[in-house]
């Protein structure tokens, strides 16, 4: 079961979940799309499996990453939880959201990713990086606290 599952309050239920966007393994792919390209080229064929094995070790940290952010509004919470052995938590009450912001450069406008910045009361600011669909996100915190 997911961490935000485990953990909601009674009388709470999600709203919605987002992810991280599949941006996030961009340098990863590119990395191995390289390698293949050399291990078919005459000669230098030893270094594109070089290259490859380099990527798969490139892969591992963005994957990580993927299968253990998970960020979550209900009808009383934000909860947002990544890591895996260090794992980092961040649960704000709805009521206690000042504001929320979002960050989208133009790529991240043309493919559905962006930051947002979660500000709470007592000074909490929380940054997300490369977040699928922000807006919506946003959307859907502000659609709980009104």
């Amino acid at each position: 079961m997911s961490y935000i599952g485990e953990n909601l309050l009674p009388d709470e239920h999600v709203v919605y979940r987002a992810e991280l966007h599949w941006i996030i393994f961009a340098r990863a792919i590119l990395v191995l799309v390289v390698g293949l390209v050399l291990v078919f080229v005459p000669r230098i064929g030893q270094a594109g499996l070089v290259v490859l094995l380099l990527g798969v070790v490139i892969l591992v940290p963005p994957f990580v990453a993927y299968r253990t952010t998970e960020l979550g509004v209900t009808n009383k919470r934000v909860i947002v939880k990544t890591g895996l052995i260090r794992r980092r938590t961040l649960e704000l009450l709805l009521r206690q959201v000042e504001a929320i912001s979002v960050d989208q450069s133009l790529l991240g406008r043309l493919l559905g990713f962006g930051s947002i910045t979660l500000t709470g009361t007592g000074g909490v600011r929380e940054v997300f990086h490369r977040v699928r669909d922000p807006l919506e996100l946003r959307r859907r915190i502000h659609g709980q606290v009104a």
